[in-house]
């Protein structure tokens, strides 16, 4: 049964953690909504409450990654790559240090806070800094092996998480592999490349699609950071069609990491980008905001057959 992303991370950070002395958990007075709670509970000793103080909590973590800790640093998306940004570029980006910024409600599922709340810009912010790797798990089994991943691998990482459920993709225990994207539906019709909640929804968008003929592929791109260009390229070459599907602003995401991929290999198909359009969203019920910011599935089928019609 599908679980609450939040959940999953608080209780894989346990499971993968409890044992490693190295872990570490930071939180800026949030841990109940990111839920590093768990861990806390679990492992008191090494679960620090930073306060609300993103920054401080960003350049401490920097400094336990340098005596060879593996600090996951935790708050709201929003607040972790806007006040934590600038530790996080001159420590974990330009110092090379081995930190894990977990931010916490990505997109608009910190719904009904509105606004001030929404992430839709993190992903571009943190996909610039260099020696970073970006990931947004599509569903409970992908972020389960995040968190894994992230406390194998000693490269500063952001790790987009959520605070709702999203639809399972991936069955108990799956693995993946850095850099490389999955094809979780076939097609020939067009590409849809998903991240997020947007793969569950490009799922709903193919089957919709597919009563009127239509042979939708879906790629999950949880890796946007280093991007699977060759996926993204031979896509293209095969379905004569990209639509990338975010939950987050049109500019500088997803979208423009695979807009970019495609320039490079000089492959050119026409691209449709599901997102929001240069905006900032409002309060209200998750599934609404969706619907009316073009991310729900329907949004995807509409951009979908406009893309295509332009092959």
């Amino acid at each position: 049964m599908a679980k609450a992303i939040r959940e999953v991370y608080g209780e894989a950070l346990v499971k993968y953690g409890k044992d490693n002395p190295d872990v570490v958990v930071l939180d800026a007075d949030v841990s109940g909504s990111t839920k590093s709670a768990i861990f806390g509970k679990a492992c008191p000793d090494r679960f620090f409450n930073m306060g609300i103080a993103e920054a401080n909590m960003t350049a401490a973590a920097a400094g336990m990654a340098s005596v060879g800790k593996i600090p996951f640093v935790n708050t709201f998306a929003v607040f972790l790559t806007t006040i934590g940004l600038l530790p996080a570029r001159a420590l974990g980006s330009y110092s090379k240090v081995n930190i894990k910024m977990a931010g916490a409600y990505g997109g608009m599922s910190d719904a009904f806070d509105g606004p001030s709340h929404h992430a839709l810009e993190d992903i571009a912010v943190m996909r610039t800094l260099p020696n970073f790797k970006v990931f947004v798990p599509c569903d409970a089994a992908q972020t389960e092996w995040v968190v894994k991943n992230a406390i194998e691998d000693p490269s500063p990482m952001y790790i987009r998480l959520s605070r709702d459920v999203f639809p399972d993709v991936y069955a108990e225990g799956e693995t993946f592999e850095e850099g490389k994207g999955r094809i979780v539906r076939d097609g020939t019709d067009a590409t849809v490349i998903a991240c997020g909640l947007m793969v569950g929804n490009a799922m709903a968008a193919a089957e919709e699609l597919a009563k009127e003929g239509i042979s939708l592929r879906v790629v999950d791109m949880f890796c946007i950071k280093p991007l699977d260009e060759e996926l993204v390229v031979r896509c293209a070459k095969e379905t004569g069609a990209i639509i990338s599907a975010e939950e987050h602003s049109i500019i500088g995401g997803l979208g423009g990491a695979v807009s970019e991929a495609l320039c490079k290999a000089g492959a050119q198909v026409p691209m449709g980008f599901v997102g929001t359009n240069d905006l900032h969203g409002e309060c209200g019920p998750y599934k609404q905001l969706q619907a009316k910011y073009g991310l729900d599935a329907a949004a995807i089928v509409a951009k979908v057959k406009e893309t295509i019609s332009k092959k």
